[in-house]
């Protein structure tokens, strides 16, 4: 491994700069795709995205430029939406504010036979979702929240994940380099007390959730109490399940039977 190589990673702020180059090298047939892949690194692009994929629950997660990359954290949102998934025959699966369709790739991957729906409102983050989500036989909407789903999903879901953004806007600025530049808006600012999108997707859940379904929300600590609130007050049951070792919190909702 070329010494230099390791040498400007450092320089730029790379704190493993040694496994980045053995990454980039890799991804690089030549010396002049191997420039150019460091060059965006040593810009500021997030790995995942000059890699061209992203690590996530054992999958290999196709990450386009601009598209927001899937966190570790939400592997705990991945594991608490699966075992739900496992409990039906042939689960309905939704995964909303999908990005590059990760959550949904994984779950569908965790438990086979599941139906796995996936929507989000960037065109770009749904071209880079279909390469993930399609071959494990789920399909894309493209669409802000509900609004693209076929209306025969009404009532049928029996799982809804729900990454939306939660960053409140004013905290925006102050996350790192690579996620305010490189990263869609859309995917990190959730307004005023980062809670605007969330609000949305749990107040109509209860419409497409089928009897007893669930809908799993990933949320901070400091704001989970607002989100419980918001998933009570749109008739679920709420109750919250966290992760330390991810630093992870997850609050779910769940729907009653059908009267």
């Amino acid at each position: 491994m070329p010494e230099t190589l390791v040498a400007r990673l450092r320089a730029a702020g790379c704190v493993f700069a040694e496994d980045e180059a053995r990454l980039l090298e890799a991804a690089a047939p030549t010396p002049a795709e191997l420039d150019a892949l460091v060059a965006r690194r040593v810009a500021g692009w997030p790995l995942e995205q000059v890699l061209g994929r992203a690590e996530f629950c054992g999958l290999e997660i196709a990450v386009e430029p601009g598209v927001f990359v899937p966190r570790r954290r939400s592997e705990f949102l991945v594991r608490r939406a699966a075992r739900a998934a496992g409990a039906a025959a042939r689960p309905v699966v939704l995964d909303l504010c999908c990005g590059s369709g990760a959550i949904g790739a994984a779950v569908a991957a965790a438990v086979p036979g599941a139906e796995l729906h996936a929507a989000d409102v960037d065109p770009a983050a749904v071209r880079c979702a279909r390469r993930n989500v399609e071959p494990a036989g789920g399909t894309v909407h493209e669409g802000d929240l509900y609004a693209p789903l076929p209306a025969r999903l009404r009532g049928r879901v029996d799982v809804l994940v729900a990454n939306a953004p939660y960053v409140p806007t004013a905290e925006v600025p102050l996350l790192p380099a690579e996620a305010r530049d490189h990263e869609p808006l859309t995917a990190l600012d959730g307004g005023a007390d980062g809670l605007d999108v969330q609000r949305r997707v749990i107040a109509e859940a209860p419409r497409w959730l089928a009897p007893g379904g669930l809908l799993l929300v990933e949320t901070s600590e400091r704001q989970e109490p607002r989100t419980r609130a918001a998933v009570a007050a749109a008739g679920l049951a709420a109750s919250t399940e966290t992760c330390a070792d991810l630093a992870a919190t997850v609050v779910t909702g769940r729907a009653g039977p059908r009267r």
